[in-house]
């Protein structure tokens, strides 16, 4: 897995180390919310050949669908180790690499659909890496994304964006980021963004256009 750029190693770095207490730190806001979000955002995946971009510590395993064939993959090695005990722990069945979303080394056309939860707000190249989504997803394949984005509201975007440096030093994770957007941009064909609160938490799905003849 190539790390070509300083801002992914950084972004790296910082996951390896927040890795041991990275659910103790999210637990609260887990209970609140997340949870309920996760289940939801796996209702929506189709077919039997899944990825999961950004595994971290596999807390979506729960919501896993009996009948796929989950691959899952994260760019940081200590948070691949936790959702390998994890997975062991709790019996499930997923193929986990370590892998980049930026370089993905699958070959094209390979998903029915890719999935991932609060992940391109982290990824330093977010148009990078939703393009290799859409190339590794097959032709009529779905996206779907649980994602926070920077807020439609002046003030509270204004408040983010100065929040924003402090939040990634210490959590790894950009509030500003414009991932509808960007979504767009990548090539993907958005179906439906459903507004999950405040404007903020945002449930993306989208699809992958048919080939050219």
């Amino acid at each position: 897995m190539p790390i070509e750029t300083m801002s992914t190693e950084i972004a790296r770095s910082r996951y390896n180390r927040i890795a041991p207490v990275y659910d103790l730190m999210e637990g609260i806001i887990e209970i609140a919310g997340y949870s309920k979000w996760r289940e939801l955002l796996w209702s929506r995946v189709e077919g039997a050949c899944i990825l999961e971009i950004g595994i971290g510590t596999g807390k979506n395993f729960p919501y896993y669908p009996a009948h796929a064939e989950v691959t899952a993959i994260d760019f940081s090695e200590k948070m691949l180790e936790r959702a390998k005990d994890r997975a062991e722990r709790q019996k499930i069945k997923v193929q986990l690499q370590w892998m980049d979303v930026q370089h993905l080394e699958f070959k094209n056309n390979t998903f029915d659909t890719v999935v991932a939860s609060f992940v391109f707000c982290s990824v330093p190249d977010p148009i990078r890496g939703l393009k290799e989504v859409e190339r590794v997803c097959k032709p009529k394949g779905k996206v779907v994304l649980l994602e926070h984005v920077l807020s439609a509201n002046r003030i509270l975007a204004w408040l983010m964006n100065v929040a924003n440096p402090m939040v990634v030093r210490i959590m790894g994770a950009n509030i500003n980021r414009r991932t509808v957007e960007n979504v767009a941009t990548s090539g993907l064909m958005i179906e439906q963004v459903t507004d999950l609160g405040a404007g903020i938490f945002k449930l993306l799905e989208a699809r992958k256009k048919l080939l050219s003849p």
